[in-house]
C-alpha cells in the first residue's frame, strides 16, 4: 500500500499538464465571479495601458514628419489638425501629450496591479478555504491513502501557482497580446511592406521558442519532482531526528539528502541554460529585424518612398514588438504550471466524501447502547459491484477479501464498561472506529442507541463520543483551547473542574500562565503523561454518552498511570465505556470483556468467567502474569475502575 501511495503521489507531482486547458480555465474563472467589478476595471486599465504603450512611437513620427522634415503647417493626420502650426509650440504640445500618456500609463499600471493582486489574494483565500473545508469532510480512509505532505502541497504550493497565474500570468498575457495586436495594426497601416520586413524574423523566433519550451518544460517537471522529494525527505528526517542521532546516521542522511539536493540543482541549471540561450537568440533576431528596417527603410527614405518619421517609429515599434514575445515564453511556463496545479487541486475537490449524513437523519434516545450485528469489515477499496455481492453473499468468508472483522456480534448495554482485548492486529481499534463511523462496514450493521450509524447525522453521532487515544493529540493554542476544542458551551469553571477531576488541575495552575499557558505544535513543551491527562480532561469536559479509551494508559509512566486510573472512576461513571487495552490489570472487573482474535469475537464474559473457560483470555492472562502474583482488582464490583497495581 505504501508503494502504491508513493507511486500515486509521484505521478501527481510529475503531471506536466497542457499550457492551456479550456475546461480547467473556465472552472478557475468561476472563482472571479464575486470580484467581477475589480476584474472589469483591471481589464479596462489593461486596454487603455496597451493603447498608451502604442501611442509613444506614433507621437515621435508625428513630431518628425510634421515639424522637423516638412514645412510647419502641413497638417495631414487627425492628430496634426489639433496641433499648433508653430514648430516650437507643436513639439511642446506633443511632448506634453507624451508625458501625459506616460503618467496615465503609470496610473493605469498601479490600478491594474493593485486590483489584480488584491483579487488574486481573495481568490486564493476562497480556494484555500474550500480545499480545507473539503479535507475536513473527507472520511478517515481518505487520509490513509493520501499522505499529509501531499495534501499540504495542494493547499500551499499548488494554490500559489494559481495565484501567480491570476496576478501575473493571464493578465500579462492579455496585455502582451493587446500590445502585439496594436503594434501590428499600426505598423501595417503606416507602411505594409516595411512591416512585413520587420515580421520576417518571426518564424525563426517561433522555432527558437518551440525548442525553448520543450527543454524548459522538462526542466520544470524535474524541478517540481525533486522539490517534492526534498520536502518529503526533510519532513521525514526532521521529525525523526532523534532516531537519526541515536543510531549515528547523520552522515548517511546528509549524503542521501545531498543526492536529492543535487538533482534539484541540476534540474534548475538546465532551466537556467535554456533561458541563457533563448533570450540572446531573441535579442539577435530582433536586432536583425531592426537592421533590415534601417537598411530597407533608410533606402526608402532616400528615395522618398518612406518618411523619416515612419522609419524612426518602425524602429521603436520593433523594439517594443519583440519584448512581449520574450515575456510570453515566461508566461507560458506560469500558465502551464497553473494548469497542472489546478488539475491536482480539482482532482482533490472532486474526490467525493464516502461518509456522509443521510438526508433524513435519525437521532438516538441518549442511552448510549451499542450493538454490533454480524459485522464484516475490510480496509480494502471495493468497487460497487463487489460491495453489492458481499451484501448478498451467503459465504462472505470465501470471497477474495482481506477481512479485518469477521461476523462480529455483541451488545454493550447503557452504563456498562466493556473491555476489548486481543493480540496486535486482532481488530480492537477497528471496532471503536466503526462505532464512530470513520469507516462503513461492508456487511452487517452497527447500532448506536438502536439506530444504524448510517442513519445518523455524522456530527450528531460523533457528538455522543469522547475518545482518549494511546498517543495524545494537542493542537497549537492554550491549555484551555485544547480542553474546550471549540465547544463554546463548555465554561471556564467546567474546564477547571474537569482538570481537577483527572488530577492535572494543580499542575496546570503551576504553569506561568495557568490555563492560558501556550501549547506549541504537538504539545512539545509537555511530557507525554501531561498531554494524556489534558486529553482525559478534554473527554470529561465534553460529558459524552459513550467514552472510548484506546490504550489510553500504555504510553505513560507509572506515577501518571496511577493518576489516570484514579480519574477513570469519574470518567466511566454514568456512561457507556469501551476500554481497549493490552494491560489486563485495568479491565479485570469490567462488566464484560470481549476477546478478539484474527478479526473474530472468540470469547465474551466477565474476568472470572473467561478465566474459568481456559481459553484465549486465560492464555493472555497467564502470559502477562506468569512471573507475578495476581494483581489487585482494577475495577470495583460495581463496574467502576479503581486504582490498582499493574
Amino acid at each position: 500500500m505504501a508503494d502504491t501511495q508513493q507511486s500515486t503521489q509521484q505521478h501527481d507531482d510529475d503531471v506536466i499538464g497542457k499550457a492551456y486547458d479550456g475546461r480547467l480555465m473556465r472552472r478557475l474563472l468561476t472563482y472571479l465571479r464575486p470580484y467581477r467589478l475589480q476584474v472589469a476595471i483591471s481589464l479596462v486599465a489593461i486596454l487603455l495601458k496597451a493603447l498608451s504603450d502604442i501611442l509613444g512611437p506614433y507621437l515621435t513620427k508625428v513630431a518628425i514628419d510634421l515639424y522637423m522634415t516638412q514645412p510647419a503647417g502641413s497638417h495631414g493626420s487627425l492628430l496634426a489638425r489639433h496641433l499648433s502650426r508653430n514648430a516650437i509650440t507643436g513639439i511642446t504640445e506633443i511632448a506634453g501629450i507624451y508625458l501625459g500618456s506616460l503618467a496615465f500609463c503609470y496610473l493605469l499600471e498601479f490600478v491594474q496591479t493593485y486590483l489584480m493582486q488584491w483579487t488574486g489574494q481573495k481568490v486564493m483565500y476562497d480556494l484555500r478555504s474550500q480545499i480545507f473545508r473539503h479535507i475536513q469532510r473527507m472520511h478517515v480512509a481518505f487520509f490513509d491513502r493520501n499522505p499529509t505532505g501531499r495534501l499540504v502541497t495542494r493547499v500551499t504550493s499548488d494554490v500559489d501557482a494559481l495565484n501567480e497565474m491570476f496576478t501575473s500570468g493571464v493578465v500579462s498575457i492579455f496585455e502582451d497580446v493587446l500590445v502585439l495586436a496594436g503594434i501590428v495594426f499600426v505598423m501595417l497601416r503606416m507602411n505594409w511592406w516595411l512591416a512585413l520586413l520587420a515580421f520576417s524574423v518571426i518564424p525563426f523566433i517561433l522555432i527558437a521558442t518551440q525548442i525553448f519550451r520543450k527543454y524548459v518544460r522538462e526542466s520544470y517537471r524535474r524541478i517540481r519532482t525533486t522539490i517534492a522529494r526534498i520536502n518529503s525527505y526533510l519532513q521525514e528526517h526532521v521529525s525523526g531526528m532523534s532516531v537519526v542521532q541515536l543510531f549515528n546516521r547523520e552522515e548517511r542522511a546528509f549524503q542521501d539528502f545531498e543526492k536529492v539536493n543535487l538533482q534539484y540543482m541540476r534540474a534548475f541549471k538546465d532551466a537556467i541554460m535554456a533561458y541563457a540561450l533563448y533570450y540572446p537568440v531573441v535579442e539577435i533576431l530582433s536586432s536583425i529585424a531592426i537592421a533590415i528596417i534601417l537598411w530597407m527603410g533608410g533606402g526608402g527614405v532616400l528615395r522618398g518612398a518612406v518618411s523619416l518619421g515612419v522609419l524612426v517609429a518602425f524602429i521603436q515599434y520593433s523594439q517594443r514588438f519583440f519584448r512581449p514575445i520574450q515575456d510570453l515564453s515566461d508566461k507560458y511556463n506560469i500558465l502551464q504550471a497553473a494548469m497542472a496545479a489546478s488539475e491536482r487541486v480539482f482532482k482533490l475537490l472532486d474526490t467525493p466524501a464516502e461518509i456522509v449524513s443521510p438526508v433524513h437523519a435519525q437521532t438516538g434516545d441518549g442511552s448510549g447502547r451499542i450493538e454490533f450485528r454480524h459485522v464484516w469489515f475490510t480496509y480494502q477499496r471495493l468497487d460497487d459491484a463487489m460491495r453489492e455481492r458481499l451484501r448478498e453473499s451467503t459465504a462472505p468468508e470465501k470471497e477474495h477479501v482481506e477481512w479485518v472483522l469477521r461476523d462480529v456480534s455483541f451488545t454493550i448495554e447503557p452504563g456498562e464498561t466493556a473491555a476489548i482485548v486481543g493480540h496486535t492486529g486482532a481488530g480492537k481499534t477497528t471496532l471503536s472506529s466503526l462505532m464512530m463511523r470513520f469507516y462503513d462496514v461492508q456487511r452487517g450493521a452497527i447500532l448506536i442507541e438502536g439506530i444504524d450509524v448510517r442513519d445518523w447525522n455524522v456530527q450528531e453521532l460523533r457528538r455522543r463520543f469522547a475518545v482518549v487515544l494511546q498517543d495524545p493529540v494537542l493542537f497549537t493554542g492554550t491549555v484551555t483551547t485544547n480542553i474546550r476544542l471549540g465547544t463554546e458551551r463548555i465554561t471556564e469553571a467546567e474546564i477547571e473542574s474537569a482538570a481537577d477531576q483527572v488530577n492535572v488541575g494543580d499542575y496546570i495552575r503551576s504553569l506561568p500562565e495557568g490555563f492560558d499557558e501556550p501549547v506549541r505544535e504537538g504539545g512539545s513543551t509537555l511530557s507525554t503523561g501531561q498531554k494524556q491527562l489534558i486529553n482525559f480532561a478534554r473527554a470529561l469536559a465534553h460529558n459524552p454518552r459513550i467514552l472510548i479509551l484506546d490504550e489510553a494508559t500504555s504510553s505513560v509512566d507509572t506515577e501518571t498511570e496511577l493518576r489516570v486510573r484514579s480519574a477513570l472512576t469519574r470518567l466511566v461513571t454514568g456512561r457507556t465505556s469501551v476500554v481497549v487495552a493490552h494491560r489486563l490489570s485495568t479491565i479485570q472487573r469490567a462488566n464484560r470483556i470481549l476477546v478478539m482474535h484474527k478479526g473474530q469475537l472468540r470469547e465474551i464474559g466477565t474476568h472470572q468467567e473467561l478465566l474459568a473457560q481456559h481459553g484465549l483470555y486465560w492464555k493472555l492472562y497467564r502470559l502477562q502474569y506468569k512471573d507475578q502474583e495476581i494483581p489487585d482488582a482494577a475495577i470495583h464490583p460495581s463496574g467502576e475502575l479503581a486504582v490498582t497495581g499493574d
